[in-house]
């Protein structure tokens, strides 16, 4: 199984419009985040986490040509608003994608992007095949264990997938419910929302992220959603071994 950061910023970007810190005029590339995404590949499938609102540029940066399964944590801009460019993918391979989201989730995506919905005989729309997550399921030769985490006090989904290896992409949220701590112990990898240093009211800051890395003491941990409050190469020396902050384009095996 082969994991790639399409993007790992946050939900406006960096650098960001307008902003003259020192991240957002980095020459570090590692320093240049579109808005967080990830790709899965598994046993010849490709599986996409959110399709952010920079998906057209992610995929044409990896070369993506096929997408199988899309997995939607929750109906924010930033995680949805790409959604309309799989119209290429549907057009190149002739099938629809199957999308995999929570019924909140859905009721939101029917909001926003309720042409795709509307009977109206056009073919340039975007294919989903629509499945609602409703507790665990087996796909192409892995489990999938949806798991609830909070994000002010909306509920987001996390994932734990299990195959020779066990790991988690919690994204978007400030709180872990202790049903969900339970859920993402034992885990070979975790990738964890940490949006900046100081506190926030909807998602995790850099203390309480380690905090729950210390409770939930993955073997490697990895950070996403970064705004730029964060140098990465500031931030790497910061942290324990064992925890580093992602960056667009990064790809590791499990």
């Amino acid at each position: 199984m082969k994991i790639t950061f399409l993007g790992t910023g946050t939900s406006v970007g960096v650098p960001m419009i307008g902003c003259k810190c020192e991240t957002c005029i980095s020459t570090d590339e590692r320093d240049r985040r579109l808005r967080a995404s990830i790709l899965i590949e598994h046993n010849g499938f490709y599986i996409v986490i959110d399709t952010s609102t920079d998906f057209r540029q992610q995929a044409l940066r990896l070369g993506l040509d096929s997408v199988d399964a899309i997995f939607i944590t929750h109906c924010h801009a930033d995680h949805v608003f790409g959604l309309d460019d799989i119209r290429p993918i549907n057009f190149r391979t002739g099938k629809a994608i199957s999308c995999f989201a929570s019924e909140r989730t859905w009721r939101d995506i029917h909001q926003v992007f309720s042409y795709i919905f509307r009977p109206s005989g056009y073919e340039g729309l975007p294919k989903l095949i629509p499945n609602r997550i409703e507790g665990a399921f087996e796909l192409f030769g892995m489990r999938v264990e949806p798991l609830e985490v909070i994000h002010g006090r909306l509920p987001v989904t996390a994932f734990r997938f299990n195959t020779e290896k066990s790991w988690a992409y919690v994204i978007d949220c400030n709180v872990i419910p202790d049903e969900t701590l339970a859920q993402l112990k034992d885990l070979d990898l975790l990738i964890i929302d940490s949006l900046r240093y100081r506190e926030h009211p909807t998602h995790l800051n850099l203390e309480k992220t380690l905090k729950y890395i210390e409770e939930l003491k993955p073997k490697q941990t990895l950070l996403t959603h970064m705004s730029h409050d964060f140098r990465h190469n500031l931030l790497s020396g910061q942290l324990p071994e064992h925890i580093s902050p992602a960056f667009d384009g990064l790809q590791i095996e499990i």
